[in-house]
């Protein structure tokens, strides 16, 4: 027998039905469904310490349980003193089994573990069902060592749905339980 994340089938059994009722779809296929979650840092100083970028690097892997990648500049600034193709920043993006994963770490542990955690502002949707949120300090999730951090970093989460509006991509996120502030 295979392993199938807790997520996976909760969207199967439960969150499809209730969302074909809520917007009467007509077929199952119409239901909006989380397609990936990419998590990205900018890494602005990077451009004086290469070896904050490896060290990124390696803590959004631990986070991701995936190899994060770098990202470069595409253009020269002379005011930030960066050229083109410098290293500035690192992401990776969770698809499948591994994105269930995170998304139920994200909503059951780490969050939690947010300082004065009230709950997430659904200010974060992009007018296509799509939400990004930012992280102040990446030492919320449990696979990071506070001990061996030399330095806090924040990180950007976007989760991308197949929704077409916000209120359909809010109602999805929020059958998953995500902690949204209630008005």
């Amino acid at each position: 027998m295979s392993y199938t994340p807790r997520l996976k089938e909760m969207y199967k059994a439960e969150i499809i039905p209730a969302l074909t009722k809520k917007f009467g779809y007509a077929t199952p296929m119409r239901v909006p469904k989380l397609e990936k979650i990419v998590l990205s840092q900018g890494l602005g100083d990077a451009v004086a310490d290469k070896k904050l970028i490896d060290n990124a690097a390696e803590e959004l892997s631990k986070i991701a349980g995936q190899k994060a990648i770098t990202t470069n500049s595409k253009k020269d600034i002379s005011n930030f003193k960066l050229r083109k193709g410098m290293p500035i920043g690192t992401k990776v993006t969770l698809r499948g089994d591994r994105m269930y994963e995170f998304l139920d770490r994200l909503i059951a542990v780490s969050l939690p573990r947010t300082r004065d955690f009230r709950g997430v502002s659904p200010k974060g949707f992009d007018g296509r069902g799509n939400f990004n949120l930012g992280i102040k300090e990446h030492i919320i999730f449990p696979e990071i060592d506070i001990d061996k951090v030399n330095r806090i970093l924040g990180m950007d989460i976007t989760f991308v749905t197949s929704a077409q509006t916000d209120e359909e991509g809010k109602s999805l996120l929020d059958a998953f339980g995500f902690p949204f502030i209630k008005k």
